[in-house]
């Protein structure tokens, strides 16, 4: 009898492998050739350079939704040759050698491309100054794209089969086409519908409650302001832990007054930070309205300059931007911003550009409001900054250009994405003659494009007030 056990084992494992090789070999009787070959063509293009690194991670999503792209637009064509009557007759021969010849050309081009493309993204990395990452993870990245692929593969098949049935059940009613022409309109508004309500939805409440939970931490070497006019001191009104984790960076950080006077060798004042959390109110505008008070509070509006800070995802507002004003004005300064989501920057903007703008418009009004009601001569200058999603959000407040002039003393927006107004409008309504990634507006008169201090410089006198529009041939965010 253990011989006999023992005899069994082997058996049972042949077998599963046999089950295993059978599945995968009908599995793979199913997958169109023409399909296969531009899929395989997706992969190697999705490696290719991108204008910023990517982690290897998100290089395996890309990828595995660019095979699936690539095989799906292949079938597209095939199905449509077919509908025009066109038919391929190829001996069984001719068939085995081009699976062959494909298997061949995967074995090669996919090898190669993983190795390619971690060596591009190692090279874009050392251009803009990130650490060298780990290459042989990308080996992960062939994994993840198979089982990307494959899930969307799966689902555009299922999709396919509820088309099919339900062309079928309205055949009983009306005519073939105009039964599969329904049932298509059907699908594709159901896709539509949970893609933009329920699952979208769903899923942006889910990453939004894991991100709140990020947020209760705080930075390294980040420690409550004792300064009063700091949001979060013992003084404010603003509870230090209801700021969010870019909030208590944000109104910790900077210099102090002392270290200013170093530098500029003068006397100087203790900048003014203000900011309020997510959690400070229920909307968008009772955050705004908190700020306004921490304004108020702190005599914000005594100052010499005033400006106004859209953020960006969970709060980020950047240190390089705000210290050199606080540095050129001698402190006499102050600095409004508020958080108005608990999701990263990039998952902001893929997922939610609703409320950006509405917090951006929600944040300068209510500035503007108070702002405007004081004596004409007792306003400080009124700027604005913001970079990515908050230079999005920022530009909401402003119906064009010429409304940023008029309302503001100057403005500082950078890597403004390309689907922002009024951004987008300046850039189609140029100056004739001017690049699309420097444009120049009105000769350069109010409105400038930069990529570099020198880009600045027009023949054309610059007049206050100044708006600066800085951008990177190079930035996805912008192009």
């Amino acid at each position: 009898m253990p011989g006999l056990i023992a005899s069994d084992e082997p058996w049972q494992s042949k077998t599963r492998r046999l089950i295993i090789s059978s599945r995968f070999s009908r599995y793979a009787s199913t997958l169109h050739p023409f399909g296969l070959s531009l899929a395989l063509l997706f992969f190697a293009w999705s490696m290719s350079p991108s204008l910023l690194p990517r982690a290897w991670y998100l290089q395996g999503v890309a990828t595995g939704i660019s095979v699936a792209i690539g095989y799906g637009l292949s079938c597209a064509v095939a199905w449509v040759i077919r509908r025009c009557g066109i038919r391929s007759h190829w001996s069984p021969r001719t068939r085995l050698l081009g699976w062959r010849g494909l298997a061949v050309a995967a074995l090669v081009v996919v090898p190669i491309f993983l190795v390619l493309g971690s060596w591009w993204q190692q090279i874009l990395r050392d251009l803009v100054g990130l650490p060298r990452a780990q290459r042989s993870f990308y080996i992960l990245v062939f994994v993840i794209a198979v089982v990307i692929a494959t899930a969307l593969l799966a689902i555009g098949r299922g999709l396919r089969s509820a088309t099919n049935w339900l062309a079928k059940q309205g055949n009983r009613v009306v005519s073939g086409p105009i039964a599969r022409l329904i049932a298509v309109v059907l699908v594709v508004a159901l896709v539509v519908v949970g893609l933009n309500g329920a699952l979208h939805r769903g899923l942006l409440t889910v990453a939004e409650s894991s991100a709140e939970v990020a947020d209760h931490s705080t930075a390294d070497g980040v420690t409550r302001p004792a300064a009063p006019e700091r949001s979060g001191s013992p003084a404010s009104q603003q509870a230090w832990d209801t700021l969010g984790r870019e909030g208590r960076t944000f109104v910790a950080g900077g210099p102090t007054a002392e270290q200013i006077a170093e530098v500029t060798g003068t006397a100087a004042l203790t900048p003014i930070r203000v900011y309020a959390g997510r959690e400070s109110a229920d909307s968008v505008e009772g955050i705004a309205e908190q700020v306004v008070e921490e304004l108020r509070r702190t005599r914000a509006f005594d100052r010499k300059v005033l400006a106004v800070a859209t953020t960006t995802g969970r709060g980020w507002v950047n240190p390089n931007v705000a210290t050199a004003l606080e540095y050129v004005n001698g402190g006499d300064t102050a600095i409004a911003s508020m958080q108005y989501s608990f999701l990263p920057s990039a998952l902001s903007f893929v997922a939610d550009r609703e409320t950006p703008p509405i917090a951006g418009q929600a944040l300068f009004e209510a500035v503007y409001r108070a702002w405007v009601d004081l004596p004409e001569d007792a306003r400080p200058k009124l700027v604005v900054f913001g970079e990515s999603l908050g230079s999005f959000g920022g530009q909401a407040a402003f119906a064009s250009g010429a409304d940023i002039v008029s309302r503001t003393d100057g403005a500082l927006l950078v890597g403004t994405p390309n689907f922002a107004q009024p951004w987008s409008r300046l850039t189609a309504n140029r100056d004739p003659g001017s690049l699309e990634r420097l444009p120049v507006i009105d000769e350069g008169r109010h409105i400038r494009f930069a990529s570099r201090p020198a880009d600045v410089n027009l023949a054309e006198p610059w007049k206050f007030p100044r708006v600066v529009f800085w951008q990177h041939a190079s930035d996805p965010i912008t192009w």
